[in-house]
């Protein structure tokens, strides 16, 4: 059961429909269903495009090819380019709001969809270490295609959500991807507590299927998926980050927000957005989110 639990949540299906809901939505009864069955794991689609200019590029990833949306700012100089990926069972178009807000500010945005994931290659996720790749081939992509990166006084932000997040972490701490600047929403602190929590939300015990899955995951997509740490990443990591959670995240904890934020080894920020769980912080406070992220990057470097 843990085997196929395991399959069911890195492999996405190619069939339609929508996702599982999340597991503090569902019913008793729908509970029990997904415990015997595993989730609903289509492949995630794109929406629409956004309403400002996009050209659509080609990334090349060690784990197939990649979609992005690459766009410019209307007018005035170019302060940089924000490179931004999402989270789990996601796609590029649900970071338009970001991505926008980003351009206002003078910067060039590149909005990718990661492995498995909208319109890129495969049908597989190892929700963030494998993805650190994809993180790794776009900054090579941007430096090899984009004038603001490779401008000396021009910053490369790196944007990731989650999933997203720990992928922009990995790549930093392991694969040497070294950006000017880091803002990371809700990153998970390791593997084996993301699928606890996920039991958690569900009012199940989580021994011992939790660290099952884990293994399995692991072993089914060819890496040790108890080495998937953020906590460990951010040791590593030297580049100004951000980092931003909301207080009622059922699948990222506060302590394990803490440890993170604690290990980061550059200078570092951290904003707690009140009663927000995995979502957004934009939708419930917005002007704070916009003043956080543009003062964040008003500051001298970036």
């Amino acid at each position: 059961m843990a085997f196929f639990h395991a399959w069911r949540f890195t492999h996405f299906s190619n069939e339609p429909g929508v996702h599982s809901p999340n597991p503090e939505q569902l019913s008793p009864g729908r509970k029990l269903w997904v415990l015997l069955t595993g989730i609903r794991n289509p492949k995630p689609r794109i929406g629409a495009k956004p309403d400002f200019p996009v050209e659509t590029v080609t990334i090349a990833s060690p784990n197939g090819p990649l979609e992005a949306w690459y766009s410019r700012p209307d007018t005035g100089q170019v302060r940089g380019t924000v490179a931004l990926f999402h989270g789990y069972t996601s796609s590029k178009s649900h970071l338009i709001h970001e991505a926008g807000h980003f351009r206002r500010l003078g910067y060039n945005v590149l909005l990718v969809d990661q492995a498995g994931n909208g319109n890129s290659a495969g049908f597989r996720t190892t929700v963030g270490y494998r993805e650190a790749d994809d993180v790794a081939a776009s900054v090579v992509w941007l430096y090899d295609n984009d004038s603001a990166t490779t401008t000396k006084h021009h910053a490369l932000i790196l944007y990731g959500v989650s999933m997203g997040a720990v992928a922009i972490m990995r790549a930093e701490a392991d694969l040497r991807v070294r950006p000017t600047a880091n803002i990371l929403e809700c990153p998970y602190g390791n593997m084996r507590q993301t699928a606890y929590n996920r039991f958690e939300s569900m009012h199940v015990p989580g021994f011992p299927m939790a660290d099952l899955l884990v293994l399995w995951g692991g072993v089914q997509n060819g890496f040790w998926a108890y080495g998937l740490n953020a906590e460990h990443y951010a040791s590593q990591i030297h580049t100004p980050t951000l980092l931003l959670w909301g207080t009622a995240d059922p699948r990222v904890t506060r302590p394990e927000t803490d440890a993170i934020f604690a290990h980061l080894a550059g200078p570092k920020a951290r904003h707690d957005f009140p009663g927000v769980g995995h979502e957004p912080y934009w939708k419930r406070y917005s002007a704070d989110w916009e003043q956080l992220t543009r003062a964040f990057l008003a500051e001298p470097g970036r």
